[in-house]
């Protein structure tokens, strides 16, 4: 995968106090939250970071404040949790294997919509050998989450569909418990083919509780809305031929490209 130092640069994170993994992750955590989503030009990100300044700090891994994602997603044969997405079921749900590259971490992850629409994330350390596989603990840990969210699926039925790539950086308000992640670098891979998000625009979530965060405010304040845009489904509606047309694959044709992949399905990268 080829890296971008330049998105920090590009955003401005040198204007962000810094913070450490564990005081992200005691502050604004998370696992059980509302996720907003806008896909913004370079610019506007620019300026919502220098807005949140006085707020909000930033993830800093060792004087490295981005990381590269390498996100592979299962779905069944009939790509059922596309189409639960899609057709805005409430039993939406997602599985992936989550690989943090310049860190070697990886980590199985389950994603489910809870009755209010919150969405709950469940995660498994593993090997990052295992990246891109379901190994039998894994499978067994795909298996509870789901059966508890009621979800009739069985890892035994799920297979490597896609695989999404990005730049991301973290930032938090440690006080108030928020969390904004903004994603550059962004492209969907599938069967030898790529859907590469336009360079000039990143993906923004912002995820906290059910009233808007400050982010979501200022986002707002700039005219910026939020969209409903799941890398995953983004990649399946623009790749996948034969999908029946959806609003995902409307708005995703005016900022993203399609071509031939220009590395491997399922690349895997050494633990550092």
């Amino acid at each position: 995968m080829t890296l971008t130092p330049s998105l920090a640069a590009g955003l401005g994170l040198e204007e962000l106090r810094s913070a450490t993994l564990a005081e992200v992750d005691a502050a604004a955590a998370l696992q059980h939250r509302v996720d907003r989503k806008y896909l913004v030009p370079l610019d506007h990100a620019r300026r919502l970071i220098t807005c949140l300044a006085g707020s909000h700090h930033v993830l800093d891994l060792g004087g490295r404040r981005t990381t590269s994602y390498l996100s592979t997603y299962f779905d069944t044969p009939e790509l059922g949790a596309w189409r639960a997405h899609v057709q805005g079921r409430r039993r939406r749900w997602k599985v992936r294997t989550r690989l943090y590259a310049e860190d070697g971490l990886c980590r199985v992850e389950v994603k489910t919509k809870d009755g209010r629409g919150a969405t709950v994330k469940h995660a498994l350390k593993v090997p990052a050998a295992e990246y891109g596989q379901l190994a039998e603990h894994a499978a067994q840990f795909v298996d509870e989450v789901l059966d508890r969210a009621g979800i009739p699926v069985t890892a035994k039925e799920l297979s490597a569909a896609a695989e999404v790539r990005y730049v991301r950086a973290a930032l938090a308000d440690l006080d108030g418990g928020s969390r904004v992640t903004l994603d550059g670098a962004l492209s969907c891979h599938r069967d030898g083919r790529t859907a590469t998000l336009d360079p000039a625009h990143v993906l923004i979530e912002t995820k906290g509780g059910a009233q808007p965060a400050p982010a979501d405010r200022l986002l707002l304040g700039m005219g910026v809305r939020p969209v409903s845009l799941s890398k995953y489904i983004v990649g399946q509606s623009l790749l996948t031929p034969g999908l029946p047309d959806n609003d995902v694959r409307r708005l995703s044709r005016a900022h993203f490209t399609t071509g031939a992949n220009p590395s491997p399905l399922l690349e895997r990268i050494p633990a550092a």
